[in-house]
């Protein structure tokens, strides 16, 4: 009884209630593209995967807008900071409208480039768009406040009316597979949107926020954009790039190999998204950031190198519990592709680190080896092996990078904070 007693007391922290969300929700995107992936087959998966590639992109782009937002939630009073997300609302939505744009304007070429059935996808993809930027300056409210109940909720909402409202249509329609899933997806960006910070802005709000200020967004603003642009290319250029280069079937195979050794990533990114306001927390208290670094840094390589060697172990049945017989042919290739990802997860969290804190030179060895990264894949593709090996060479070369930066980095990181 004494044991229940103290179980019973021992109260679940926001920050242990929103990883054990992160870990639903992404078992639950897991289960959305392993449902697809079995249910049609390599050719017709590998238009799904250029589907949830660009839902990726969009969220890298739009992440921007969240990250931005949760940084001044927490070094904003509550009067700049409503005139501030009255402006950022506007201005992720004029940038979703924009993106969103641009990818039904070209919805022809796109279907053109990644050699997909249906151009409609990317008709219905982009008219999506801005409903996601609007969720994510949301999302940026909830976790510059802490408050990541809500925050958990509204990627949970998503997640579950896609995977739940994807497989309704395949199952009650015959139409084209891609353009079901595109409908899924729109939807679910919609639902993504609640529960929605009503009293974060007010439309009717004259306050004016000073020069200072404006330059200090501008400064964040630009320095996340970029960041969000390595994380775009390093995450996803070699999936549309084999798209490209190889046929509907191998690059099938190679977004099931993909899927599966991302999933470093994506477990990694839950301790990403508590690092950063916990380190502007930290810092403007003027305390020291670096121990954070090295408690995360520390959970994500043992996680990171745990999956790899069990990704070296059993290959074979890896794939074939997840995405069935017709993907086994990819096994040799699993857990070389998983430490590609287990390098660049390591490697990032020193750049998400120094962008908490406006430090910019890690940031751009994210760009500079991003680049690199599509270049040497361009010029060796032969076979996907070697595509993987090409990405394998440039995580090396951006993690040495990084390390190098942060054992000679003599002085504390210091940011620029005005308090109110």
């Amino acid at each position: 009884m004494k044991i229940i007693s103290k179980i019973k007391a021992k109260k679940i922290t926001p920050e242990q209630l929103f990883m054990i969300s992160v870990l639903i929700v992404n078992g639950g995107n897991y289960l959305y593209n392993l449902i697809l992936g079995r249910y049609l087959g390599p050719e017709q998966f590998a238009d799904a995967a250029v589907l949830i590639t660009f839902l990726l992109v969009v969220s890298f782009i739009a992440m921007t807008f969240q990250l931005v937002t949760a940084k001044f939630s927490i070094l904003f009073s509550l009067e700049v900071f409503a005139s501030f997300t009255t402006k950022i609302y506007s201005y992720a939505f004029l940038v979703g409208a924009l993106f969103g744009g641009a990818i039904v304007v070209f919805s022809e070429e796109l279907q053109a480039v990644f050699n997909t059935s249906s151009s409609q996808m990317f008709v219905l993809f982009g008219v999506g768009v801005p409903f996601y930027f609007l969720m994510s300056v949301n999302r940026g409210i909830y976790q510059g406040k802490k408050e990541y109940k809500s925050l958990s909720i509204t990627y949970q909402s998503e997640m579950l009316c896609r995977l739940i409202l994807t497989f309704a249509l395949l199952y009650f329609f015959e139409a084209q597979a891609a353009i079901l899933i595109a409908i899924g997806i729109i939807v679910s960006f919609v639902f993504g949107l609640f529960p929605f910070k009503k009293k974060a802005f007010s439309i009717k709000n004259s306050f004016v926020i000073s020069k200072d200020k404006n330059k200090q967004i501008i400064k964040f603003f630009a320095l996340t954009a970029f960041y969000e642009l390595t994380q775009i290319i390093i995450n996803n250029s070699d999936i549309l790039l084999v798209k490209h280069y190889f046929e509907a079937y191998e690059a099938g195979l190679y977004a099931s190999l993909a899927l599966i050794g991302r999933i470093v990533y994506f477990i990694a990114w839950m301790f990403v998204m508590l690092l950063l306001p916990a380190v502007v927390q930290l810092k403007k208290d003027g305390k020291p950031t670096k121990p954070i670094l090295m408690k995360y840094l520390g959970y994500i390589s043992f996680i990171s190198f745990t999956i790899v060697f069990f990704c070296f172990l059993f290959p074979e049945q890896v794939i074939y519990l997840l995405f069935g017989e017709s993907y086994v042919s990819m096994a040799p290739l699993l857990w070389k592709y998983a430490l590609a990802t287990s390098l660049f997860a390591i490697s990032n969290i020193f750049a998400y680190y120094y962008l908490s804190l406006d430090r910019y030179v890690p940031v751009l060895f994210l760009g500079i080896v991003g680049l690199s990264q599509i270049f040497l894949i361009v010029y060796f593709h032969t076979t996907l092996l070697q595509v993987v090996h090409m990405q394998i060479l440039a995580m090396i070369l951006l993690l040495v990078v990084q390390l190098v930066f942060f054992f000679t980095d003599k002085k504390e990181a210091s940011i620029n904070i005005e308090n109110e």
